[in-house]
């Protein structure tokens, strides 16, 4: 399969966020060939598509639990914990299999429709939910969800992602749609030597290890007492060295932030769950000047409760500015980098998050007929950058391709119902309020 998109404007997230006119992306099976002006582009041999607005890479969610969107709007004004455990987990723990694949499904319809291509999810039930996503066309970053409480043996579910990844490798699927990895949940659901265990697994197999820190106040005093901090813990207890990814990571000290930085840890910012939830505002201008990598995060539906990534864009810039009371702090460009190239490096993917030869050809086009566009797609790159980031977000976006294959076309996915996935949503949702009445 080849295919040649060819706009207006092209935004490949390479590091310096080009913006390039009158260009083009290639892609020959699955993979792209070439990204650039239309006047340099090779002879090429395929379909071509010509459309009017802004081609950009696919956008990474780096955090996100997205089954719960059978349980979104739960618990809708409560703190963390009271949420956790008022709500979330006594639901979680009467969902079936086929439940969370249900949740997945319209989970990854959503994003897809908000331009996300990719998202790293922290949940239960891998099969019914990696099958929810090729079903859809998207990407995952399954990694098994592993806590120490009562009704769960930490041991036996992080054995299962090890033996699920020594059975088909680490990534697979069409396009290498799948990546399995470890999701230890916390500091807080399991002890130090649960955590060394666990990163052991990872590491053994270049896998992700991914795991919430220190995303309230409260959740890590013990941790805190012990160790200092939950990075200090991961250093103390051996997590650190492989690939790891820190989730939230609001109540990091500078020191966390230079360990981080010294073993590249990954972090996923969540801004919109952070703020509703209350749980603060993390350092994403000192992550990023330590030179930490960063991406951005939705966390659940439940908890955010939506699943655009675009308004994480606009969430980080807003809040990382009024925290400094420094307009000049993480400009448009650098906020669409984080939803895009920042989430590949915070995961370390170098296959996906930037339109270059390569990667793979996750691209959404996002039409330019609509107000925040007025001023022109010939506006100077910054302006034009302003108003993707501040201005349209997500409303416009049309079309999706993922390692080449046309997923979303006209705003609506080619693969799947979305009103007979919001059906199935709705008939778990129900069935879960009949049992908590």
């Amino acid at each position: 399969m080849s295919l040649r998109l060819h706009a207006p404007v092209v935004l490949p997230c390479d590091p310096s966020c080009a913006v390039l006119r009158d260009a083009v992306v290639d892609v020959v099976d699955g993979r792209i060939t070439y990204v650039g002006a239309l006047s340099d582009a090779p002879a090429f041999d395929g379909e071509v598509r010509s459309l009017t607005g802004i081609l950009l890479p696919g956008l990474i969610n780096t955090h996100a639990h997205s089954p719960m969107t059978v349980l979104r709007g739960l618990g809708a004004d409560l703190p963390l914990l009271r949420w956790l455990q008022e709500q979330i987990w006594p639901n979680e723990a009467r969902m079936t299999a086929q439940d969370v694949g249900t949740g997945m499904l319209l989970g990854a319809v959503e994003m897809l429709r908000h331009g996300v291509t990719t998202s790293t999810e922290m949940y239960f039930h891998g099969p019914e939910l990696v099958s929810s996503v090729l079903a859809a066309g998207s990407r995952v970053v399954f990694g098994g969800a592993i806590l120490d409480v009562p009704g769960m043996d930490w041991k036996s579910l992080t054995g299962e992602i090890s033996a699920w990844i020594d059975a088909d490798g680490l990534r697979f699927g069409p396009g290498e749609r799948v990546e399995l990895a470890y999701g230890p949940h916390s500091a807080y659901t399991l002890s130090a030597p649960q955590l060394t265990s666990i990163a052991a697994e990872a590491r053994a197999r270049g896998a992700l290890f991914m795991v919430h820190v220190a995303e309230s106040p409260f959740e890590d005093e013990a941790a805190r007492a012990e160790f200092g901090s939950v990075p200090a813990l991961m250093k103390a207890s051996d997590v650190l060295g492989g690939r790891v990814l820190s989730a939230h990571s609001v109540h990091l000290s500078d020191d966390d932030i230079a360990l981080y930085a010294s073993y590249g840890v990954g972090v996923a910012h969540c801004p919109g769950s952070n703020a509703k939830l209350a749980s603060g505002i993390a350092r994403v201008p000192e992550m990023l000047a330590a030179g930490v990598s960063v991406g951005l995060g939705t966390d659940g539906p439940a908890s955010n409760d939506d699943l655009d990534l675009f308004e994480e864009a606009r969430l980080a810039g807003l809040f990382a500015r009024v925290s400094k009371m420094d307009a000049t702090v993480l400009g448009a460009a650098q906020a669409l980098l984080m939803a895009t190239r920042g989430g590949a490096d915070a995961l370390g993917r170098a296959d996906i998050g930037s339109l270059e030869a390569g990667r793979w050809g996750d691209v959404v086009h996002i039409a330019a007929d609509d107000p925040a566009f007025a001023p022109g797609l010939d506006a100077p790159d910054a302006q034009l950058l302003a108003n993707l980031v501040w201005g349209s977000g997500s409303r416009r976006v049309t079309d999706v391709w993922v390692a080449g294959d046309h997923v979303v076309a006209g705003g609506e996915s080619t693969r799947v119902d979305r009103h007979e996935a919001q059906a199935g949503v709705a008939a778990v949702a129900r069935r879960l309020r009949s049992v908590n009445l």
